[in-house]
């Protein structure tokens, strides 16, 4: 494409977009935008605002993914989707997620404005939720986009909203002009390519800009409630406890010793709740949660198996009884080796080395397993690497650096290779 007015301007674009979109979150200090509030739905229209002012045509399908297309002169034409999610966790950083998306429609601005034609069709998504927060269920946007939406997610419960304001969610998704497979059915073969923030301190550590991802580790969740004894904290003798908190601080350690030192586990509870706790009070319930993620499924299913087992030991020590459920469970997904080795050569054409990398995150991604060839790319973060944080940071010069990849990356999806019967993905 070679040098244009975009460079220089191409990463400071993007983090002013960023800095408007934090603008609309549901808590007056902090940003946080879940699935189908009103922030979410004023992000997509904002969203949509720009995808029309940059001459693509722009809709918002039924589950609230924004999509602008820019079609090739070859209606027949293969589609190549940049794509990435633009909900957050609850107190975010302004990146994750919404980096990817911007760094796409600013490059395609820039392809139709300089009036660059491509061989095939390019779409963007900004999917409408990846991160699971308001119903605990993932990947709802791209779900419907892979044809994987799972109609029992209608009947999600909200723990944050009350019970009309749920089903006025399950409303407005149902209104919609079009089901949720509807647009699956007109995209699902087309490469897909998803540049986001990285999670993670391995960039910031090897001081490079950009990393290629290899794989997406599989992640298996659990919610756990451990039920022992409530007691007086000044009466009941230490040998008769059955104390469900500490049974839960014994299983924490466990998770971390098991997990350590193994390439690519990754062990974590996120959730730590004891009900209706007092400072006086021995506490007789505690419920808490673990995530066991890795690059491969035989690692991490022998870790769950040690975890599980170790679980039930600890109950039998400490009489608590335990309650176990699995809450969600994705397989590992290996990045195509093409796009990987493509995205390579676009990052080395920038005068950068090469940082391949494991995902311990889970993306979008992972609903196109099995259909299609997947690709990524991270850019790195500041502040230690932290993410999913208001202290998560990247630079308009690092943001940069995306320029030159995403032209070489249209250069080598121009021809992909198809797999599936004709199926390539790229994300």
């Amino acid at each position: 494409m070679g040098k244009s007015e975009l460079a220089g301007a191409f990463g400071p674009r993007v983090l002013h977009w960023a800095d408007r979109l934090a603008e609309w979150s549901e808590a007056p200090h902090a940003l946080t935008c879940t699935y189908l509030t009103p922030p979410h739905r004023r992000v997509a229209a904002e969203l949509a605002r720009w995808i029309t002012a940059a001459g693509m045509a722009t809709e918002i399908d039924a589950v609230g993914n924004v999509v602008a297309r820019l079609c090739a002169t070859d209606p027949n034409a293969k589609t190549v989707i940049l794509a990435s999610h633009y909900d957050t966790v609850i107190n975010a950083g302004k990146y994750d997620g919404r980096l990817g998306v911007l760094v796409a429609l600013v490059v395609a601005e820039h392809l139709r404005k300089s009036c660059h034609t491509l061989p095939f069709h390019l779409e963007i998504i900004a999917f409408s939720e990846e991160e699971g927060v308001r119903f605990s269920a993932p990947y709802i946007g791209s779900s419907a986009v892979a044809g994987r939406f799972d109609q029992k997610l209608f009947e999600r419960r909200d723990c944050r909203w009350t019970a009309s304001r749920r089903c006025d969610a399950r409303r407005r998704t149902r209104s919609r002009r079009d089901s949720p497979h509807s647009h699956a059915r007109a995209i699902a073969c087309a490469p897909i390519s998803k540049f986001t923030s990285s999670k993670g301190p391995v960039l910031l550590k090897h001081a490079v800009p950009v990393g290629v991802v290899t794989s997406i580790a599989g992640d298996v969740r659990y919610l756990v409630t451990l039920t022992g004894a409530a007691g007086h904290a000044g009466t009941v003798p230490m040998t008769m406890r059955r104390d469900a908190a500490a049974a839960a601080a014994e299983i924490i350690l466990y998770v971390e010793r098991r997990c350590a030192g193994t390439p690519t586990l990754v062990g974590t509870v996120g959730k730590l709740n004891v009900p209706d706790g007092a400072i006086n009070v021995i506490p007789g319930r505690c419920d808490l949660s673990v995530d066991i993620r890795s690059g491969d499924d035989a690692t991490r299913d022998a870790a769950i198996a040690d975890i599980l087992a170790e679980i039930g030991q600890i109950s039998l020590r400490r009489q608590v009884t335990v309650d176990i459920k699995e809450t969600m469970r994705m397989p590992a997904v290996p990045c195509s080796p093409a796009i990987v080795d493509g995205l390579a050569t676009a990052v080395e054409r920038a005068g950068l080395p090469v940082v391949r990398l494991a995902s311990g995150a889970g993306h979008d991604a992972v609903m196109f397993d099995r259909l299609t060839d997947i690709g990524m790319l991270f850019v790195r973060c500041g502040n230690d690497g932290v993410s999913h944080s208001p202290l998560e940071t990247v630079t308009a010069d690092d943001v940069d650096v995306l320029r030159p990849a995403c032209c070489s990356m249209f250069s080598f999806t121009s021809t992909p290779t198809p797999v599936n019967d004709g199926i390539h993905f790229c994300t």
